[in-house]
């Protein structure tokens, strides 16, 4: 049975055996030790059977001592498949010149990819990379080897303090890591903080400097909060006076000054609102995109939706392990639909709070935090509630003032 699995593999010929009682030939062929198999009688005068390529021979000198009259019907296997596809010129020089091509674009390098570094310095490295012959479209063998590359660029790329080279097939990864150089900072001049805005002070946070005011006092903008002056005199002898100014040091002054602040808010909130909801109806449209040229492959029409939501993903096609210039784009056509929403005053009220606090919060920074918010005055105009806020902040209130010479 597995000489006649692997028949196909050596190739076999159907005959057709015409004569007196033809099932005795095949008979014949087994007692010689010939394989044959898939015996059919057609007629009273005419049977086929099966045998292998290599038995041809054979039953040609077994054919000599009868009077059976053979005839080869159909030839099956891969030598005959091989046999017509050498005598195919045309589709043979075409698998040879693919394999040459393919073999060709297999030594190419296709893409280089910088990763690990800000842009200015991949900028830099990609020029440094042109210039010594690595770029896409280069010869992989004229390239020098990884660690030749990663050498030279940490040399001529002075921003790098260390670079990973590595090949993978037609594609060269670069991981770098930038050199981090640390500035001495400038020594700060003798400075005042005084106050930017009105407030009552809450917490007091002073590492350099002398404080000028205590937790709950009142300030206002320009008010001194910590002085940059240390040993400052406060008494009204002259002489003793001139002896203290001597002893005064300047310092920058330093902390972090947090006050109760307040803020007078208008904000208008509507009554009616709209909601945006997908149906759950689609339709998808599929097209190839080279540059800014899109072929459209499936979905031709335009659904009848009133409302439509797009989400488009963008892959590249590649080819074996690259990746051409072209894309495929699936774009997915949802439909939705606005939904109107009526809000209670209250409901109106809290949402207008809300959207104050927030687009206070974004002016003040993420170091304020809103302690309290009060409604002043709320009226309902055209279908919108108009709120007038009083908000209290806690921030800080602090600002560096340098100190002059007449300081």
């Amino acid at each position: 049975m597995k000489q006649i699995q692997d028949s196909y593999l050596t190739g076999y010929v159907t005959i057709l055996v015409t004569g007196e009682k033809p099932e005795l030939f095949f008979q014949h062929c087994t007692s010689a030790g010939l394989t044959v198999w898939n015996v059919r009688k057609k007629a009273p005068n005419r049977c086929e059977g099966n045998i292998r390529l290599r038995d041809i021979k054979y039953i040609r000198k077994l054919n000599k001592k009868t009077n059976y009259k053979l005839k080869f019907i159909d030839r099956k296997g891969y030598p005959f498949l091989l046999r017509r596809f050498i005598r195919r010129k045309e589709l043979l020089l075409g698998v040879l010149l693919s394999f040459f091509l393919i073999l060709f674009l297999s030594n190419i390098l296709w893409e280089v990819k910088i990763t690990g570094v800000p842009k200015d310095i991949e900028e830099k490295i990609s020029k440094q990379l042109q210039s010594d012959g690595i770029h896409p479209g280069a010869w992989i063998f004229s390239l020098k080897s990884p660690n030749e590359i990663q050498q030279k660029l940490v040399k001529d790329v002075p921003e790098l303090l260390w670079v990973g080279v590595e090949q993978k097939g037609t594609t060269f990864s670069l991981e770098g890591v930038e050199k981090i150089i640390v500035e001495e900072e400038e020594p700060l001049g003798p400075r005042d903080l005084i106050a930017t805005k009105k407030g009552i002070i809450k917490k007091m946070y002073v590492s350099n400097g002398l404080p000028k005011v205590q937790v709950n006092d009142y300030v206002k903008p320009g008010d001194k909060l910590v002085s940059g002056v240390i040993n400052e005199s406060s008494t009204d002898d002259n002489n003793e006076e001139e002896e203290e100014k001597g002893k005064k040091e300047l310092v920058a002054a330093d902390g972090e000054i947090i006050a109760t602040t307040w803020y007078e808010v208008n904000v208008t909130a509507p009554l009616q609102t709209s909601h945006e909801s997908l149906t759950g109806n689609n339709e998808k449209k599929f097209f190839l995109k080279a540059g800014k040229f899109q072929l459209p492959v499936w979905g031709f029409g335009t659904p009848e939706y009133k409302h439509i939501h797009r989400e488009i993903n963008e892959s590249p096609i590649k080819f074996l392990k690259w990746e051409l210039p072209v894309h495929f784009i699936e774009t997915t056509l949802n439909e939705k639909t606005y939904t109107k929403v009526e809000r209670s005053q209250k409901e109106a009220v809290n949402a207008g709070i809300e959207q104050a606090k927030k687009e206070l919060a974004l002016q003040l920074g993420p170091d304020a935090v809103i302690v309290s918010e009060k409604v002043l005055h709320e009226t309902i105009e055209n279908g919108k509630v108009i709120l007038n806020l009083y908000i209290n902040v806690e921030e800080n209130i602090a600002k560096a003032q340098p100190l002059t010479q007449g300081d």
